[in-house]
C-alpha cells in the first residue's frame, strides 16, 4: 500500500508539474474557462439579434460591429454613408467603403443595406479584413416593400433589381437616424476626403443634392441627351400635371446628399412609392432611352428642389463604354469615381479597373471574384 501511495503521489506531482509548465509555454493550446462561459453568453445574445423586430416593423438588424468611440467623437462629428448591395455587386460595396476609410481621417458611419442571403457573408468579409475596425451596422432589405411596384419596360432589367430601390426607404431602414447622409451606389471609388461631399450645401427648400448631367464632360461622354424627355413619357395626364420641362436637366441618382429630417417631413418614401405604384398600370416611364429604374420616380419627386455637387465629386460614365473615357491624370485627379453603366469595375473589360483593384479586398469565401482579362 505503501509504494501504491508513493506512486499515486509522485504520478500526481509530475502531471501538476506538466500542466504547470504548459500552461506558461504553450498558453495558446490551453483553453480559459472564464473566457469561454463569457464569449458564449456573447455569442447567444448575438444570435438573437437576427430575429428581433421592433414596433415599427423595420426589417431585421444585424449589428455586425459597433466601433467604440472615443472621447474626441461628438455626434455632429460623425460623417453617415449609405451603400446598398446584393450579392452579384457585394465586392463593390467592399472596395467602395475601403477607399472612403482610405482618404479620410473623419470617423465615418456606414449604413449597409444588402439582401438576405448576403447578410452574414458580408458581415464575415468585413470582420476578416483590415476593415474590421470600422462603424457599421448591416440591414436587410425585405423585397416584399418593393413586391408588385417594380416594372421594366425597357432598358436594362437588372435595374429592376429590387436592392436598386432600397434607396427610397432609408428613414425606413434607419429610423434613428434623422440627420444628414450620403448615398453612393456600389460601383463607385472615393478618392477624395468624404468630408467635403459631406459638408455639400442642401440650399434652403432643396430636398437633396445631386449632380446634374447636362453641363461639363459628363454630358459629352452620355449618349442620352440629358433631359427629362428621355426618363418620362410625356403623353401621361400624371406627368403633364407635375408641369415639369420637357427640357429640363436630368440628374444622376448613384450619388446624393439629403437630410433625413425633411425626408420625414416630406414624405419622401411615400411620393416615390406612389410613382412605383402608378407605372405598373400606366406607362409613366420605362419606354424612353433612358430605360426604366429607380431614376424616374426620384426625377419626378425632386423636381426642381435639389442642391449641385462639384463635378469632381461625381465623374460618371465610366462604365458606358469598355474605352477610355478619360485621361490617366483626370482620374487621379478625380474625386468619386463612378463606373454607371453595364461595364462595371470588377468585370473582364471595364476602364480604369486597375484604380479599383487598389482598393478591391479579396472574399475570404472565394464567392465573389473579379473578372480579368486572361
Amino acid at each position: 500500500m505503501g509504494i501504491l501511495s508513493a506512486r499515486k503521489v509522485g504520478m500526481l506531482l509530475a502531471l501538476f508539474w506538466m500542466g504547470t509548465l504548459c500552461y506558461f509555454w504553450l498558453p495558446n493550446h490551453i483553453p480559459d474557462f472564464l473566457d469561454l462561459r463569457s464569449k458564449s453568453s456573447v455569442k447567444s445574445r448575438h444570435d438573437v439579434l437576427p430575429r428581433l423586430h421592433n414596433s415599427n416593423h423595420v426589417p431585421n438588424q444585424i449589428r455586425m460591429h459597433q466601433l467604440n468611440l472615443s472621447s474626441g467623437h461628438n455626434d455632429s462629428d460623425v460623417i453617415h454613408v449609405c451603400i446598398t448591395s446584393d450579392g452579384n455587386t457585394l465586392g463593390g460595396m467592399v472596395a467602395l467603403i475601403n477607399s472612403i476609410i482610405s482618404n479620410t481621417k473623419h470617423h465615418v458611419k456606414f449604413h449597409l443595406v444588402t439582401d438576405e442571403d448576403s447578410v452574414n457573408h458580408l458581415g464575415n468579409w468585413i470582420r476578416a479584413s483590415s476593415l474590421k475596425e470600422i462603424d457599421f451596422e448591416v440591414r436587410e432589405f425585405p423585397e416584399s416593400w418593393v413586391s408588385g411596384k417594380i416594372k421594366i419596360r425597357g432598358g436594362r432589367q437588372e435595374l429592376g433589381s429590387p436592392l436598386n430601390y432600397a434607396r427610397y426607404y432609408l428613414p425606413k431602414l434607419f429610423p434613428a437616424l434623422k440627420e444628414k447622409i450620403v448615398f453612393i451606389d456600389d460601383d463607385c471609388i472615393v478618392q477624395g476626403d468624404i468630408v467635403e461631399l459631406y459638408k455639400t450645401e442642401i440650399k434652403k427648400g432643396d430636398l437633396a443634392a445631386f449632380s446634374e448631367d447636362c453641363k461639363g464632360m459628363n454630358k459629352r461622354l452620355s449618349r442620352l441627351s440629358n433631359v427629362y424627355a428621355e426618363f418620362l413619357d410625356f403623353k401621361n395626364k400624371h406627368v403633364q400635371e407635375r408641369n415639369i420641362s420637357p427640357s429640363a436637366c436630368s440628374f444622376n441618382t448613384g450619388l446624393f446628399i439629403t437630410d433625413l429630417s425633411n425626408w420625414h417631413k416630406e414624405n419622401i418614401t411615400g411620393q416615390l412609392e406612389y410613382w412605383m405604384d402608378l407605372n405598373t398600370r400606366e406607362e409613366v416611364y420605362g419606354n424612353e432611352r433612358g430605360g426604366g429604374g429607380s431614376q424616374p420616380p426620384m426625377m419626378l419627386v425632386f423636381y426642381n428642389r435639389i442642391s449641385p455637387i462639384d463635378t469632381l465629386w461625381h465623374v460618371r460614365y465610366l462604365g458606358w463604354t469598355s474605352g477610355t473615357s478619360y485621361s490617366k491624370q483626370f482620374i487621379a485627379h478625380a474625386k468619386l469615381l463612378h463606373w454607371n453603366g453595364k461595364f462595371k469595375p470588377w468585370g473582364r473589360i471595364a476602364q480604369h479597373s486597375d484604380v479599383w483593384d487598389k482598393y478591391f479586398i479579396s472574399d475570404p469565401s472565394g464567392k465573389f471574384r473579379p473578372i480579368r482579362r486572361g
